[in-house]
């Protein structure tokens, strides 16, 4: 008699959610606006979507200012030393885990909303619809002056390079002057040596994925190479993942 029971113990098991897993919690450290590194895991902020790195954006004032790098500070000091608890909701297609993280009972993803550092990801959820309606009508962040929505930056950045929009936001990318590149080295030397903002080096070869978006100050430090063997002779590494 027992395993007649079985079939229905079957779809209480189908019925249960595709993706379920335990919250990860520790000491984060900040990616990008939209993305921690928790023991090495990495974790895509659920719902929000925010300017890329080497993302330009017009503040009030009409000036040009890095919106993605200024998101990324301003996550890294909201959450300080505290540790951060991550409720898991997927996994991406470049296996990141994606989730809801919370500094306490504060929504990480939905304050960065609603400070105008990241827009709501209609693509995938519209949880924070409400969040980015406020600070649009409020005018902070992003919103304060002109900026390309993330997803269409990073479109325009695969065919050329992309900064603002019509004030007001998503109008649609229009091009922007970038910061100037320094000249090749003799013998066309393209290797790209960046140093993120905790001081690690890494290089970009031609064709890579951020390869890009990557964006040279000699003034910081940063040079071209001409060999990966040169970059690495000089205290440079590659990308990882």
């Amino acid at each position: 008699m027992k395993s007649m029971h079985l079939p229905a113990l079957f779809l209480v098991l189908s019925l249960a959610p595709a993706f379920a897993a335990e919250p990860i919690t520790g000491r984060a450290s900040v990616v990008d606006g939209d993305t921690l590194d928790i023991g090495g895991t990495r974790i895509r902020l659920h719902g929000i979507d925010a300017p890329e790195s080497g993302q330009l954006c017009q503040d009030r004032a009409g000036k040009a200012f890095r919106c993605g790098q200024a998101a990324a500070l301003a996550l890294a000091d909201r959450i300080g030393s505290t540790p951060v608890s991550c409720d898991p909701r997927d996994t991406d297609k470049y296996g990141r885990t994606v989730a809801v993280c919370r500094k306490g009972t504060e929504d990480l993803n939905g304050w960065l909303v609603a400070q105008g550092h990241a827009v709501a990801y209609r693509r995938y959820s519209e949880d924070y619809v409400p969040a980015e309606n406020t600070a649009k009508a409020e005018k902070l962040g992003i919103w304060a002056g002109s900026f390309t929505m993330p997803g269409d930056w990073r479109k325009g950045e695969r065919t050329m390079t992309m900064g603002f929009a019509a004030p007001g936001g998503p109008d649609g990318p229009i091009p922007s002057p970038t910061p100037p590149q320094p000249a090749l080295k003799a013998g066309g030397c393209a290797i790209k040596g960046n140093i993120s903002r905790k001081g690690e080096k890494v290089f970009h070869v031609p064709g890579s994925r951020d390869y890009e978006r990557t964006r040279i100050s000699e003034k910081d430090g940063e040079r071209m190479f001409c060999s990966e063997d040169e970059a690495r002779a000089a205290g440079w590494r590659a990308p990882r993942g």
